[in-house]
């Protein structure tokens, strides 16, 4: 790891707010996947850059599904927070809650996991990246999992098949 000063995850958590309008959505009035997908991608880079202060790019998203459309008119709050920082990784979990501002309804839509890579924005070298302090057990549990999540990113890009 680096001799950077550890930082907690509240210091960089990212929280957007999108309201869904006609241009992002579909024929049938559902929110685009890849609208969803963008917006998902800028809340983590928001969180990556500012834990690492430094320029983040999308290197690895896992597991991205869609659980349930998301309608014209809905309010998308996407939550991003790194779960853990590597040597020059980091893992951003994002979470996606869907509100319908009529009823006051909120449902869980989405989620997935990122790795971005920290960058100098000069020299596009890759920069070491402050480790992640967690202080509550749901954080504990984040930086945990995070760890596992990352060693099988690492053996299915190798090849190696988990049995």
């Amino acid at each position: 790891m680096s001799n950077l000063l550890p930082k907690t995850m509240k210091e960089s958590q990212v929280t957007m707010i999108e309201l869904v309008l006609p241009n992002d959505t579909n024929i049938l009035k559902n929110l685009l996947g890849g609208r969803l997908m963008h917006w998902m991608d800028m809340a983590a880079a928001m969180a990556a850059s500012r834990h690492c202060n430094h320029v983040a790019v999308t290197a690895v998203v896992d597991d991205l599904s869609f659980h349930e459309p998301i309608k014209l008119g809905n309010i998308v709050s996407l939550k991003a927070n790194v779960n853990r920082a590597f040597n020059t990784s980091m893992e951003i979990g994002v979470k996606v809650e869907v509100e319908n501002f009529k009823t006051g309804e909120k449902k869980h839509s989405n989620s997935a996991y990122f790795t971005f890579v920290c960058v100098d924005s000069e020299t596009y070298h890759k920069v070491s990246v402050p480790p992640i302090t967690p202080e509550t057990e749901e954080e504990k549990k984040w930086y945990n999992d995070a760890l596992l999540r990352r060693e099988q990113r690492l053996n299915k890009m190798h090849g190696i098949i988990q049995k």
